[in-house]
């Protein structure tokens, strides 16, 4: 799919009926230490190197990807969890003005690299076609729950609905839940959902509490 264009209301609301959106909620005052939060929302290693190989390669079924998978799954290898709150987040660094690096970096620095895509080099239809296909071919480890994240204005929220929506044509159900941080210009679907019109001054600290919201959040649907 093609680079967004910036959508009216209506045709975003078309585009992304059949997309599971996360409202904004309170967490009751309870808060999730750094290290405690990127526990629950990480991936293991094997699964985020995976998915990013498969990205890179741009095929599920590359023997580099195998490899990992062949590792995690061999005799005497160590066990791991699986993520409480799996997710990935995608960025548009060119909105939010000086914002969008920063935020970037804010981002990885509490969920890993991997589980971080900068829209300007992969894009949504490539994480939907090569990404998200490795986590359901992992799903036997319990690792085929991803919430997104999407970071920028309603072009860029537009553009991964659309993307995210062809699961639904393919059959591929249930389209996982999509969150919004608002950093664009226009943030109508942004406000609507109760995820704010605007991105905090204080946002170090608004991006752990965004992430915590994702995790915890309600899910509901858009219509038509």
């Amino acid at each position: 799919m093609d680079a967004p264009v910036t959508p009216t209301r209506s045709s975003a609301s078309g585009r992304s009926s059949v997309i599971d959106s996360l409202r904004g909620c309170t967490l009751s005052g309870v808060r999730v230490h750094k290290e405690e939060l990127r526990r629950k929302i990480t991936f293991p290693e094997y699964l985020r190197l995976a998915m990013r190989e498969a990205i890179r390669a741009k095929d599920v079924g590359a023997a580099t990807v195998a490899q990992y998978f062949e590792a995690a799954h061999a005799e005497g290898a160590e066990q791991v969890e699986p993520a409480e709150w799996p997710m990935v987040v995608f960025i548009n660094s060119k909105s939010g003005g000086r914002h969008g690096p920063e935020l970037k970096a804010r981002l990885q620095e509490l969920m890993g690299e991997e589980q971080v895509f900068d829209l300007s080099a992969v894009k949504p239809h490539e994480f939907v076609q090569y990404g998200l296909s490795c986590l359901e071919k992992f799903a036997s480890l319990g690792d085929n729950c991803a919430k997104r994240l999407v970071a920028g204005g309603d072009g860029t929220v537009g553009w991964v609905l659309g993307c995210l929506g062809e699961l639904n044509k393919q059959g591929s159900l249930p389209v996982p839940p999509t969150g919004i941080i608002p950093l664009g210009t226009g943030n109508d679907l942004s406000r609507s959902f109760g995820w704010g019109g605007s991105f905090p001054f204080n946002w170090r600290s608004a991006i752990k509490r965004t992430l915590e919201k994702v995790a915890c959040g309600p899910t509901a649907h858009l219509d038509r």
